[in-house]
């Protein structure tokens, strides 16, 4: 059609948006920072006061998504976490080691559903809700260790 220069602009142009979409997605789990973390937590109504250290991320999946990070947090904070958890109104502590909490809800309808609880080795949270025919819902763990400061958060799409 005589646009030449213009073809040879728009191909590089796409063929770098498709080399910097495929580099977002190999290096996702190295541009995770502090940042999201707290971004992550605030969803779930958990503050950090004092420092951490991001000690694990990783995320993958296509269909099956999942991302899971492990952060380093003050005595303090796990103190005000484990508080928080324990003050809830639905907090339990004779859970065993197993319990997942999409097992007795409806994968599409009814309301979000928060579970606190203790098991032998750690605090947890959990939340659920159902977004619709169709959509994958929202199921998130926050896992506070009882043995040490660590907080493990996990986002599961199935």
């Amino acid at each position: 059609m005589g646009k030449r220069k213009l073809g040879i602009i728009i191909s590089r142009l796409l063929t770098i948006v498709v080399v910097l979409l495929i580099l977002a997605f190999v290096f996702d789990d190295y541009l995770f920072f502090k940042s999201d973390v707290k971004e992550h937590l605030t969803e779930q109504g958990i503050e950090l006061n004092d420092d951490f250290k991001i000690l694990h991320n990783e995320s993958g999946g296509i269909r099956d998504y999942y991302h899971k990070f492990e952060i380093q947090i003050s005595d303090s904070d796990k103190k005000k976490i484990i508080e928080q958890i324990k003050l809830a109104e639905n907090f339990t502590d004779t859970v065993s080691s197993y319990f997942y909490l999409p097992e007795s809800k409806n994968r599409y309808t009814g309301k979000p559903t928060i579970a606190n609880y203790e098991n032998q080795r750690e605090f947890k949270t959990e939340y659920y809700k159902p977004n619709g025919q169709g959509i994958a819902p929202t199921y998130r763990i926050i896992s506070i260790s009882k043995t040490g400061n660590k907080l493990t958060f996990e986002d599961i799409i199935d």
